[in-house]
């Protein structure tokens, strides 16, 4: 039997502990000596390098669509703290840093949220739908990945049906961040917008785009571990220089996250050791 912990326990002292997790967090950042980017600008730079979109309902997340349209609100709110945010040469993207307070003058409602291994209503629920997207548009830059969390279960199938595995990124304030820091000489602009389905995310630069970008799995397999459906992906980034037109491809990351919704009959899952 796995051990609870103390605030399962003691439900009643989460808040405390959040609070102080949120403390150290911010502290935390303050003495890493990292500039982190916070400037939005209405006027947009010149050149698109990356874009992007995202359907925000999701009919079949088997849950009442009330907390997909909370989800829905919830975007937006952080969107307005992100929507021409600036990132100059030597900042960092904190996605928990520009989003801290998007909730001060309105606050966020209950979406759907991964808690305790169960999905429930959660105050702020659904933004990682926003992660997901900006950590996606990310790669297609020269941007680096300083801080990205998969997934440890996935438990509502993806709203598209176009699905390439082990590209999300899960957030949760005073634990888990997205993360970029801008290496180049180059400065770079989100710009997010909304109609009422869709969310769309550009990335902006100051300069012409200096590469292409492919992002594929090399292998993609799904194995019963221990009762549980367990998917195994390898990311890969393929990047070809725009002026040479030379070609590089770049191992990323071995992904594993638990899926915790049928799949498709065509799906097949082997036996683990």
């Amino acid at each position: 039997m796995t051990r609870k912990r103390v605030t399962e326990r003691f439900p009643w002292l989460l808040p405390i502990r959040q609070a102080q997790r949120k403390i150290f967090f911010y502290v935390g950042m303050r003495l890493d000596k990292n500039t982190y980017a916070q400037t939005q600008k209405k006027a947009r730079l010149a050149h698109e390098i990356f874009e992007t979109d995202s359907q925000m309902l999701n009919q079949n997340s088997g849950f009442d669509m009330k907390y997909q349209f909370n989800k829905v609100h919830n975007l937006k709110l952080a969107a307005k703290k992100i929507n021409g945010l600036i990132i100059r040469p030597g900042e960092v993207f904190s996605f928990c840093y520009v989003t801290r307070k998007a909730d001060k003058k309105e606050p966020y409602r209950d979406g759907l949220s991964l808690v305790n291994g169960e999905i429930t209503g959660e105050y702020g629920g659904g933004l990682c739908q926003f992660s997901n997207m900006l950590y996606w548009m990310f790669l297609h830059t020269q941007l680096t990945i300083v801080e990205r969390h998969g997934h440890e279960v996935e438990a509502i199938p993806p709203t598209e049906s176009k699905y390439l595995a082990g590209v999300d990124a899960t957030v949760a304030e005073g634990w888990l961040d997205l993360k970029v820091k801008n290496d180049t000489t180059h400065t770079y602009q989100i710009v997010i917008d909304f109609d009422s389905k869709t969310m769309y995310g550009k990335i902006l630069s100051d300069s012409t785009r200096c590469f292409d970008y492919k992002i594929y799995n090399q292998s993609l397999r799904y194995v019963r571990e221990k009762g549980k459906v367990v998917e195994k992906s390898i990311v890969m980034r393929q990047r070809t220089s725009r002026v040479s037109g030379q070609t590089e491809e770049e191992r990323l990351y071995e992904n594993t996250c638990i899926i915790d919704y049928p799949l498709p009959v065509n799906i097949e899952i082997s036996e683990g050791v």
